[in-house]
C-alpha cells in the first residue's frame, strides 16, 4: 500500500512538471510573436538608440522592410526624407560620396598621364552631359569639377582656378572672389592643359569619362572612368537658388 501511494506521488510530481515546463514554453513563444522587430532592425552602418543591438542589414532585414514600407527598392531602401538617430534611415546607407570616386579616377588619370609634371598649369572645367550639345551640365557636373581640383592638388599637380576674379565682391548674402560672369574675369588664364570630361545616364547610376588635353595640341594624356551610383549622386542636395542645367554666360557690349 505505501509503496503504491509513493507511485502516485511520484507520477503526480513528474505530470505537474511537464505541464510546467510546456506553459513556461507556450507563454515564451507567445512573447517572441507579440514582440515587435522594428526598432532593432537597423540600416547598416548606423546606430540605434542606446541600449539597442545594432542588427546588420542583411535578407531577411530588407525584407521586412519592404513589407512594412511598400516604397521601399530591391535593397530595403526607404524613399523619402532623412530620420533622426534611432529610427530607420530612410535612404540606401551612404558609405561613399563623389569625392571617393573622384579619388579613384584621379589614380587612374595619373597612373596613364603624359607630358605633366608639378612645373604644369591645368586647368578643370564642369562636366557636360554626353547626350546634349556639351554645352549642359548638372549640379554632379559642378562637384565633378570641384573634387578633381582637390585631388590633382594632393598630388602637387598645379591647378588654375580661372573663376577667381582680382578682388573680393563684398555683400549682404557674403564675401565672394568667384564669379560665373566672364567680364569679371581674365581674358587669358596660363593653362597648357585642361582637364574635362562627359556624364551619361547609366542604368545603375552616372557613367564619368575624364580625360586631360592638351590645350594647343587637344591630344589626350590621361583618362579615366567610373560608374558613379545613383544613390550617391542624389545625396547631392541643391540649395534654394539652384543653377539651371548649362552656364549662362552674359553677353559683352
Amino acid at each position: 500500500m505505501k509503496r503504491l501511494l509513493v507511485l502516485c506521488a511520484g507520477t503526480a510530481l513528474l505530470s505537474g512538471c511537464a505541464s510546467w515546463f510546456q506553459s513556461a514554453e507556450t507563454t515564451s513563444d507567445t512573447e517572441s510573436l507579440n514582440t515587435e522587430p522594428a526598432h532593432q532592425v537597423n540600416i547598416r552602418g548606423y546606430e540605434g538608440p542606446e541600449g539597442t543591438e545594432r542588427v546588420e542589414a542583411d535578407p531577411a532585414a530588407a525584407m521586412f522592410v519592404r513589407e512594412n514600407h511598400p516604397g521601399a527598392d530591391a535593397f530595403g531602401a526607404i524613399s523619402g526624407g532623412y530620420a533622426n538617430r534611432g529610427t530607420l534611415y530612410q535612404s540606401k546607407p551612404l558609405v561613399k560620396h563623389v569625392g571617393d570616386y573622384v579619388q579613384n579616377m584621379t589614380q587612374d588619370l595619373i597612373s596613364n598621364m603624359e607630358y605633366l609634371s608639378d612645373k604644369t598649369p591645368v586647368g578643370i572645367t564642369h562636366f557636360a552631359l554626353l547626350d546634349s550639345d556639351l554645352q549642359q551640365t548638372n549640379l554632379l557636373g559642378y562637384q565633378l569639377a570641384e573634387s578633381f581640383i582637390h585631388e590633382l592638388h594632393k598630388f602637387r599637380i598645379p591647378v588654375i582656378d580661372y573663376k577667381s576674379t582680382e578682388y573680393i565682391r563684398v555683400t549682404e548674402q557674403g564675401d565672394f572672389i568667384l564669379s560665373r560672369d566672364y567680364l569679371e574675369l581674365k581674358e587669358k588664364a596660363p593653362l597648357e592643359y585642361v582637364l574635362t570630361g562627359t556624364m551619361a545616364k547609366h542604368q545603375g547610376g552616372y557613367l564619368v569619362n575624364a580625360r586631360i588635353l592638351g590645350m594647343q595640341s587637344k591630344a589626350v594624356v590621361a583618362s579615366a572612368q567610373s560608374l558613379i551610383p545613383f544613390y550617391v549622386v542624389e545625396a547631392l542636395l541643391p540649395s534654394d537658388q539652384q543653377l539651371t542645367d548649362g552656364v549662362k554666360l552674359r553677353q559683352g557690349d
